[in-house]
């Protein structure tokens, strides 16, 4: 009996060799010693990594101005002595990540919108909304977001 390769066995056989793969790399590797596994699924350590997370010293950031923290996307404000706020850095208009502050403005690099140190609100377009506040603590000297 002469069998012919077809279509759908290279289909059928491809898909049992994937499945198999597929099957051996999300095992356990065969290697019980006992030891529970630490990972946890994308995403989910960076959330609970930066709640209580220590952002700064309350001396990095400049009365009257602030610091931008990138990997967090938080912006954090001294408005006046001891008063520290804290606001999303990613800008409302376009959702770029605000690039410095500045005279009393959190200011985006992108478009040129502008936004108070106090509160968040528009200080100058083109963003009609202001930067979402952001929680944080001050314990000590720590300023930690929560």
């Amino acid at each position: 009996m002469t069998h012919e390769t077809t279509r759908r066995t290279v289909l059928l056989a491809t898909g049992a060799t994937g499945a198999a793969a597929l099957v051996a790399a999300c095992g356990g590797g065969g290697d019980d010693n006992g030891s529970a596994s630490t990972s946890s699924p994308a995403g989910q350590d960076a959330t609970s990594a930066a709640a209580g997370q220590v952002l700064a010293n309350i001396d990095e950031i400049p009365v009257g101005g602030g610091k931008i923290f990138k990997d967090e996307e938080v912006v954090v404000t001294q408005p006046e002595q001891g008063q520290f706020k804290a606001f999303s850095a990613i800008c409302t208009h376009q959702r770029c990540t605000v690039g410095s502050v500045s005279d009393g403005t959190i200011n985006c690099p992108c478009h040129g919108s502008r936004f108070q140190i106090a509160d968040g609100a528009v200080a100058q377009g083109p963003a009609t909304r202001p930067l979402p506040a952001e929680q944080i603590t001050v314990e000590g000297n720590a300023i930690r977001l929560t």
